[in-house]
C-alpha cells in the first residue's frame, strides 16, 4: 500500500490565511455546546419553556441559547442553562499552537 504524505498546508492554515480562523471557530463551539444541551434535554425529557422557568428567564432567551449560529449568547446564560441540566460549563484559554501563532 502506498504511503500518502500531505504536503500541502492544514485546514487550519486555510482558514488562518482567510482570515476566519476565529469565526469559524466560534461558529464551532456555540454549535457543539448547543448540541450538548439538546441532548441532555431530550434525556431528561427537558422541553424548551421548561429550561426558561428553571433557568428563570424567558423562552426566547432559551431559543437564542439553542441556536447553533447565535454566538453572543451571555456566558451568565451558558452557566445557568449548564446548572439547570446538572452539568458544569467549563471554559479555559490556552497557547495558541505554533502555526496559529505566525
Amino acid at each position: 500500500m502506498k504511503k500518502i504524505i500531505n504536503n500541502g498546508s492544514s485546514f487550519e492554515d486555510f482558514l488562518h490565511e482567510e482570515e476566519i480562523f476565529n469565526e469559524v471557530d466560534e461558529a464551532a463551539i456555540k454549535r457543539v455546546l448547543t448540541w450538548q444541551i439538546e441532548q441532555r434535554m431530550k434525556a431528561r425529557h427537558l422541553k424548551k419553556a421548561e429550561l426558561a422557568r428553571r433557568m428563570e428567564t424567558s423562552r426566547s432567551q432559551v431559543d437564542r441559547l439553542l441556536d447553533p449560529e447565535n454566538t453572543s449568547v451571555s456566558l451568565h446564560t451558558m452557566y445557568k442553562a449548564a446548572g439547570v441540566l446538572g452539568m458544569r460549563l467549563r471554559i479555559e484559554l490556552e497557547e495558541p499552537a505554533l502555526a496559529e501563532a505566525c
